[in-house]
């Protein structure tokens, strides 16, 4: 079993930033493949970014790229998303989530572990 806990969301106005952590707790953190998602009202969970156990490899949402950035200490079990220049569109709540297996990386259904979720709120 792997526990996660999102902290870091919050209000923003557009074009600021936040940062996002994901602390995690149980196995061995850097064996595992780390996702962000999010949830708008009525719509469906959506990728934004994953990152290899190691931290070496990153992908990101094209709604996202340039934008967002994650990132990951090992040491400390704990991944982060970088948000900036955000926008109301990117009002959300945010989950981060693991998987064992670095494939269908988008694909919130392939993801074993996931977090209770954290809010972020961008006003206009």
């Amino acid at each position: 079993q792997v526990q996660l806990v999102e902290s870091g969301g919050g209000l923003v106005q557009a074009g600021g930033s936040l940062r996002l952590s994901c602390a995690a707790s149980g196995r061995t953190f850097s064996n595992y493949v780390m996702g962000w998602f999010r949830q708008a009202p009525g719509k469906e969970r959506e990728f934004q970014a994953v990152i290899s156990g190691r931290g070496g490899i990153t992908y990101y949402a094209d709604s996202v790229k340039g934008r967002f950035t994650i990132s990951r200490d090992n040491a400390k079990n704990t991944v982060y998303l970088q948000m900036n220049n955000l926008k109301p569109e990117d009002t959300a709540v945010y989950y981060c989530a693991a998987k064992g297996v670095w494939r269908s990386l988008a694909s919130s259904q392939q993801y074993d572990y996931w977090g209770q979720g954290t809010q972020v709120t961008v006003s206009s």
